[in-house]
């Protein structure tokens, strides 16, 4: 298996942005899609984005107009890009591949980043 590295967290002020970064070698030529995670501290994991094969995105309600999910493909790298963050936002950010079951069993789990949103 091929370990994803996530990176871009940090402490932010509420409003402010970050750019999370997923690192997936040959997860584009393997047509796999990509999801985002968060989990913050006592509470379960939570979806939220997707970016598939053709660009096309989907976005959990709460991050819908403040996250931007896309894709450098030359790279093999997704970005979340996190505007007008939230102390609700705070969690640690993973990424995922999605797709048939090379995407699934070619990569495991990443260290994840953390985000954390306060004044």
């Amino acid at each position: 298996q091929v370990r994803l590295v996530e990176s871009g967290g940090g402490l932010v002020q509420p409003g402010g942005s970050l750019r999370l970064s997923c690192t997936a070698p040959e997860f584009t030529s393997g047509s796999c899609g990509m999801d985002w995670f968060r989990q913050a501290a006592g509470k379960e994991r939570e979806w939220v984005s997707r970016i598939h094969t053709d660009g096309s995105t989907l976005y959990h309600a709460a991050a819908k107009g403040r996250f931007t999910i896309s894709q450098d493909k030359a790279k093999d790298t997704v970005y979340l890009q996190m505007n007008n963050l939230k102390p609700e936002d705070t969690a640690m950010y993973f990424c995922k591949p999605v797709g048939g079951s090379w995407c699934i069993s070619y990569y495991s789990w990443g260290q994840g980043t953390q985000v954390t949103v306060s004044s």
